[in-house]
Order: structure tokens, then sequence, then C-alpha cells
């Protein structure tokens, strides 16, 4: 009987290895490899035909942390990871709860409200810069309709990067928002009714029932825009290329400059491994702290 059993327990562990193989491959051809791959290349100088590459250890990375470019990038991305995240995940809850309600239309609403998630990064950003070109664009026809002077918004260091966070908004608030909708649809409705029997008013039931039901997608939408804050770069080809004078240059556009504009690649891998490695703790933090404290109790 014991044979049986540990014939059981094995053939339960090779099952589960087989089906874990496909899922390990992948991730370390296109996860793990490329990452130790970049944090080697971060260890090395720059090579040229005459002077071949040399190991330096960490001297690329105290060449980023010298160099002023990479602190006017970091706090760009900062910067706009601040505005970006809470604004847009705001916006697609407040969308989420009037396409739950009971509207008419509510189709076209949600249509209306995931348009802009359906359209290419390019196309999106093409469309935005006939909003922002100075004197024919939109917003200065408007302005000028009321008075106001014509705005260079996506050449003034002033509005540059404010510029390129309306677009992000406007892109990523309705992809959140159907995460957002698929959540509110799983709520039994029995709380709802519940909340009528008590007396409980709109608000009180969405703050006390709704949004605690919620905070396990909230934080999911929190890492995914995280994520998405640090790797923007196709508006930025179209709208600023980081201008300017560096006023909307962000993280994953300064290492495609770095690596192929200015074909130096172990600063670029340094300031990749960099990226990863924020990257990394903030998944831990997810998995580790945040996760455990999320569930409706």
């Amino acid at each position: 009987m014991n044979h049986y059993a540990e014939m059981e327990r094995r053939r339960q562990h090779l099952y589960g290895w087989f089906l874990l193989t496909p899922a390990a491959i992948l991730l370390t051809l296109f996860a793990f490899y490329p990452s130790m791959a970049t944090f080697w290349e971060s260890l090395f100088s720059k090579g040229t035909r005459r002077r071949p590459s040399e190991f330096v250890a960490m001297e690329n990375y105290t060449d980023l942390f010298n160099d002023p470019t990479f602190w006017i990038v970091v706090k760009n991305n900062l910067f706009y990871a601040a505005m970006t995240i809470p604004i847009s995940i705001a916006i697609a809850l407040a969308m989420a709860l009037w396409a739950n309600s009971k509207i008419s239309g509510k189709g076209f609403v949600r249509t209306a409200y995931f348009t802009p998630t359906v359209l290419p990064m390019i196309a999106a950003a093409n469309l935005w810069l006939f909003f922002y070109t100075p004197d024919l664009g939109v917003l200065d026809q408007i302005g000028a309709f009321f008075g106001f002077e014509s705005v260079n918004w996506l050449g003034r260091p002033e509005t540059a990067l404010w510029a390129v966070i309306i677009v992000t908004i406007w892109k990523e608030a309705g992809f959140f928002m159907i995460f957002y909708l698929a959540a509110l649809q799983t709520i039994p409705a029995d709380y709802k009714e519940a909340a009528d029997i008590e007396g409980t008013g709109r608000w009180t039931y969405t703050r006390r029932i709704v949004l605690p039901l919620l905070m396990p997608t909230t934080l999911f939408i929190t890492v995914n825009a995280m994520i998405n804050s640090v790797k923007l770069i196709d508006h930025l080809f179209i709208l600023t290329k980081g201008g300017p004078s560096d006023s909307s240059k962000l993280i994953l556009y300064y290492i495609w400059e770095m690596a192929f504009a200015f074909f130096d690649a172990p600063h670029a891998a340094a300031m990749t491994v960099l990226v990863l490695l924020v990257l990394g703790i903030a998944a831990a933090v997810q998995f580790l702290y945040l996760d455990k404290r999320t569930h409706y109790q």
C-alpha cells in the first residue's frame, strides 16, 4: 500500500513539473536569461574597434548616478507616474461605476470609454498631435475663440510633459475601466438589496461595500499602471522626442537613446537593471505585504 502511495505521489509531482515546464521555458528564454545578460553587459565598458570592452564592475552605475540627465529623467518619470497612476485609476473607477449603473445606452457608453484603448499608440499620438499643433490645433482654435494666445504645448518645457500625461490618462483610463467593470459585475446583488433594506445611501454603499471589494482589482491595476509608467516610448517619438531640454524625457526613451542613438549599450543596460530592480521591489511589496491587506474582511 505504501508503495502505491509513493508511486502516486511521484506521479503527481511529475505531472506538476510537466505543467510548469512550458511556462518555465518561456520565462527563461524571454525574462530570466535576458535579465541576466543585461546585468552582465552592464558590468563592462563600451567597446570600440581599437579599444575592446573591459570589465569595469559598477562603474557604469556610478556614471549614471553622476549624470545630471539621469536625475532629470528620474524626476520626470516620478512626476509622470505620480500624475498618471492615481488620475487614470480614479477616472477608470468613475467610468466603471457609471457604465455599470442603470443608464440608457449602456453599451454605447462602454464602447466610447474603451475606444481609446484599442487605438495603436502611434495613431493615438498623431491624433493628439492634431490637438496640440500651435495655431492650427484644436486646443488653440478653442483658445482663440475665447481670446487666448496661441500656446506651443509640445515646445515649452512647462507644458510638454503635461501634454504627454494627458494623452496617457486618456489612453489608459478606458483600459483600466474594463477591469473595474468586470469586478463590479462579480459583486452579488444581495449586498445592494440588503443595503437598500437597511436604508443605506448610494455613497455609503459604494464607500463601505463596493470600494473594499474592489481593492484587489485596484491593487492589480495600480501595479500595471506603475509598470506602464516606465515603458512609455511611442508617444514621445511622435510628440516631443524627449524635449524641449529633456523636460519630457522618460526612462525608457532615455534607455533607447543611449543604446541606439549614442550606441552606449553598457550604460543602457545599467539603467535597465535599475528599472528591473525597482519593479522587482514593487512586485515583492505587492505579494508579501499589500496583497494580504487588500481583501475585504
